[in-house]
């Protein structure tokens, strides 16, 4: 596996991935951000997300409760500068973006869920403290490499 160092080599890196390989890499990505999220239940569907045997009902299950989660803190997205509420958003869409059934080509549940989870630490920074803060894109390059090493 070559090193992925920039967002067009993730992508391609992606572009081969079966759906559930998707879902749980999509996974990976959301787990890394998941300390910004407030609700429980988002954490159970990350968690659901990462097993490879999950069936379809726990997957779709899981589905809904991230969805749900993200589409009733959307509402609150962008009408005051509550950032931590903003991040907890982005991480229950990047949760629910790796379990959605929506995935192709052009929709790869992977690489959605690594732009949601991006959105969560933008979010964050905004709230944070002046210093050093790790750099989303990277850790999921490392991510991806480590996953796409495996198998």
């Amino acid at each position: 596996m070559a090193k992925i160092s920039n967002d067009h080599e993730l992508r391609a890196a992606l572009a081969g991935l079966s759906a559930d390989r998707q879902r749980v890499l999509g996974a990976q990505f959301a787990k890394a951000v998941i300390g910004l999220n407030r609700d429980e239940r988002v954490a159970r569907a990350a968690d659901t997300a990462l097993n490879i045997e999950a069936s379809p009902g726990e997957v779709e299950d899981a589905y809904r409760a991230a969805k749900g989660y993200a589409t009733k803190t959307y509402t609150d997205c962008g009408k005051d500068t509550d950032w931590l509420a903003q991040a907890d958003h982005f991480v229950a869409a990047a949760v629910a973006a790796a379990l959605s059934q929506d995935a192709s080509e052009r929709q790869n549940r992977a690489w959605k869920a690594a732009v949601q989870a991006r959105m969560a630490v933008n979010c964050a920074q905004m709230d944070d403290e002046p210093g050093e803060l790790e750099d989303e894109g990277a850790r999921q390059y490392r991510i991806a490499e480590a996953f796409l090493g495996q198998g």
